[in-house]
């Protein structure tokens, strides 16, 4: 019996290069599998909630008219909703090529028999890379000469003690967080001959021995020149840098976030800023997104900003495609899935 399979694919992780994984990785299976494409506007239209997901891409009636006789779905930005799975009956594997399945009602779906599957490291590279450039031209004033610059304006005065930029060489630099990301940033700074200080309740001692030392977030903030976020959002990190907390930080720092925007106070930053407190600002992450016109981050000195492209790298659209592809074909083989966030919908089958 064939099993059909909706490679639901966007402007970024094309719905092609969900196709041509999921062939590759079912290839012994290639006459019992079929394979419909459906592409969704993300990024050219920002993500959003869709019912009662978040961070979704594309409407109910959409997914529900390609779902129809669809067993299994490969998808980054498709929501995964109560409706949907209502209307969808055949739908026994969504596959969501982000590091957690936030388009996706978990709940709904494990009542439903549908067992969801999430891509967890597959942008770490790209963010932490990400991460540092911001960084670094955080650290050296990057982007108001860039505007100037760019501008017609030859401002020598960048070049003044009390302007120019710090090295990263000899600085200490604290990271909050050190999974998957943060880790590879703390490797690179150690590498250029910074200080690491890491701020993570969860993690293992054995993994910062000679990259990083652990402290509590106090200590991270009074001593580091450079801070940079890389939590999680949870009730326990939500707003968890404000001016309190800026303020602890030694007069001139630099603070990055590359993580969410729900980490931080950016009203407080922008006050930092304006006072000297804060030398400089990256961020690749916002409060709300599309950043308003009338955020004082677009008129506020010192600060890098990007779109949230951090995670966005030609190889991580093939890594999000290999990694959901292959748990397509451990599905039909009747494998264990490696990342499975609903497992208890196997215990109720059995």
């Amino acid at each position: 019996m064939s099993t059909t399979v909706l490679a639901a694919g966007d402007h970024f992780v094309l719905p092609r290069l969900l196709t041509e994984e999921v062939r590759a990785a079912t290839s012994s299976d290639a006459d019992a599998v079929a394979v419909r494409e459906l592409t969704l506007p993300w990024p050219h239209t920002p993500f959003g909630p869709v019912a009662e997901v978040v961070e979704a891409s594309g409407t109910e009636d959409e997914l529900i008219e390609a779902l129809q006789g669809v067993e299994v779905c490969v998808t980054q930005m498709a929501p995964l909703t109560e409706r949907i799975l209502a209307n969808c009956p055949d739908l026994k594997l969504m596959c969501i090529s982000r590091g957690g399945p936030v388009n996706a009602n978990l709940e709904a779906a494990t009542r439903h028999g549908v067992a969801v599957c999430y891509a967890p490291g597959r942008n770490a590279v790209a963010t932490a890379e990400h991460t540092l450039t911001l960084l670094l031209a955080a650290a050296r004033g990057v982007g108001d000469t860039h505007t100037d610059l760019r501008g017609g304006v030859w401002r020598g005065d960048y070049y003044d003690y009390d302007n120019c930029g710090i090295e990263i060489d000899g600085a200490t630099v604290g990271l909050i967080g050190y999974g998957a990301i943060g880790s590879r940033v703390a490797k690179v700074l150690v590498a250029m001959g910074a200080h690491v200080l890491v701020h993570d309740p969860y993690v293992q001692p054995e993994l910062l021995v000679g990259v990083a030392e652990q402290v509590s977030l106090d200590d991270l903030l009074t001593r580091s020149r450079i801070v940079s976020l890389h939590a999680r959002v949870t009730d326990e990190t939500k707003g968890m840098i404000g001016a309190e907390q800026i303020a602890r930080m030694p007069r001139g720092s630099v603070l990055v976030n590359c993580a969410r925007g729900a980490l931080l106070d950016y009203e407080a930053v922008c006050d930092a800023l304006d006072a000297g407190q804060l030398s400089g600002a990256a961020f690749d992450v916002y409060p709300k997104e599309p950043v308003p016109a009338d955020s004082r981050l677009l008129r506020t000195p010192g600060i890098v900003m990007t779109p949230h492209i951090a995670g966005g790298s030609q190889q991580v659209a093939h890594k999000a495609a290999r990694i959901v592809a292959k748990e397509v074909a451990r599905f039909l083989h009747g494998e264990p899935l490696a990342h499975c966030a609903n497992p208890e919908v196997f215990a109720d089958r059995a």
